[in-house]
């Protein structure tokens, strides 16, 4: 019998990116294989019934919007960091947590469900009251896949404040806040959408966490397309927020010598603060007719460009998931990557080419003589089309990621299982 599963996912959206994305995707991915139920913010809902479900049947919004639009203004206003984002968020998501055990509290007591599963928020620096109370009533709570937290590196101040991660510097004091223990030891599953996220987990609970990369693929959205063998100019892309932390500048000044030569033609998808100053790099460097910025591009249409180029250059410093290196590879684009965080843990195994994190000025070095490797033999460096698409089909479809989460669920409904968490 199909796990029923009641799925918290307050972000959750079809026609959006990041971790609204991230939630749609899980839910859409495991009502194919459990018996899933969607709550979510209210915002989301006229997105969900056009994606053709059925309000009350497949899900349910919860209206906490006269609570998180102030919070959300002033995060805007303020144009925070990450780290500050998800400050705001840990004051304002417990009253969403409240109306959703309000709604729902009865029936989760009553057996009505076998697993409570919250997907979004990521962060586990942000409490859950209804994992305590799921422990007392005898109903599994899995937490993830959770994310975030990954440690600037060092000699990147200068960019960590452009970013407005201040918060960052004092991330780990949410260790203290109340509740906090209470939710893992009431958790009976964690997943980790990062190795430094799963070492986060404290100790005592390391053999309840799993490791699964927040990220996926949506096979009918990414697949790849009719490529001549690669030829001269090798064709780059960048795809992503134009941001200090992503290094769209730091890419532009390692590519610039090849662009000169007309050996590399680079083409840059996403908008952002940064595109003044972008351009006037691209200027001041002579390589305008090399580079192609698109600015901001629809999500369904990035393949299109994505899916021309030989290589993804991503040279982000501090990435969390790293969702366009599987977006590259689901089209046969060999992945350059800083091997730091997401990126870097998505390539491991030979998926892709991880330049070594270092100061600004190794990095574009690094990144430069990659560049030149690959202009020289595009063959001998680039990874086979047939071999990434088969690896990210295998191991981070959608479809994949849900059956791995079924078995977890299977696990936890054992009789063997028990319940093994504690309010």
């Amino acid at each position: 019998m199909k796990p029923r599963v009641l799925l918290l996912a307050e972000a959750a959206n079809p026609e959006r990116v990041s971790v609204p994305l991230v939630g749609w995707s899980f839910f859409n991915a495991l009502r194919q294989v459990a018996n899933v139920h969607l709550v979510t913010q209210i915002r989301n809902r006229d997105a969900i019934l056009r994606a053709g479900l059925v309000e009350g049947r497949d899900f349910t919004v919860i209206d906490t919007e006269r609570f998180e639009r102030p919070f959300s203004k002033f995060g805007k206003a303020l144009r925070l960091g990450w780290t500050s984002k998800a400050a705001i968020k840990a004051l304002s998501y417990p009253y969403f947590e409240r109306l959703v055990w309000a709604r729902f509290g009865n029936e989760i007591v009553s057996g009505v469900y076998d697993i409570v599963h919250r997907v979004t928020p990521p962060s586990p620096t942000i409490n859950s009251s209804i994992a305590a109370r799921c422990a007392k009533a005898g109903i599994p709570f899995v937490l993830g896949p959770l994310n975030g937290g990954l440690p600037w590196p060092r000699g990147f101040d200068s960019t960590r404040r452009k970013e407005k991660e201040w918060l960052s510097y004092v991330r780990g004091a949410y260790k203290l806040l109340p509740g906090h223990d209470k939710m893992f030891k009431a958790t009976s599953i964690f997943l980790a959408g990062s190795r430094y996220t799963a070492g986060e987990i404290p100790d005592a609970y390391r053999d309840r966490t799993i490791y699964l990369p927040e990220n996926g693929i949506d096979s009918s959205r990414f697949h790849p397309v009719e490529k001549v063998e690669t030829q001269h100019p090798i064709r780059a892309c960048f795809v992503g927020r134009l941001v200090p932390y992503k290094g769209p500048d730091m890419l532009i000044e390692a590519a610039a010598p090849h662009l000169r030569t007309g050996s590399l033609h680079l083409d840059i998808v996403g908008d952002g603060p940064m595109m003044p100053e972008l351009k006037a790099q691209i200027a001041m460097l002579g390589v305008s007719e090399a580079i192609t910025l698109h600015g901001w591009v629809d999500h369904v249409d990035v393949p299109r460009i994505l899916g021309r180029a030989d290589i993804l250059t991503f040279p982000s410093i501090r990435e969390f998931g790293g969702g366009v290196v599987l977006e590259a590879m689901a089209l046969g684009v060999t992945p350059v990557v800083v091997d730091y965080g997401g990126p870097g843990e998505l390539v491991a195994g030979g998926y892709g080419i991880a330049i070594p994190l270092g100061t600004r000025a190794q990095i574009i070095a690094h990144l430069n003589r990659t560049l030149a490797d690959i202009v020289a033999d595009p063959k001998g460096h680039c990874l086979r089309p047939d071999v990434l698409i088969r690896h990210v089909e295998n191991e981070f479809s959608w479809q994949a990621k849900a059956r791995k989460i079924c078995e977890v669920y299977s696990d936890l409904m054992s009789p063997k299982a028990g319940n093994n968490t504690s309010p």
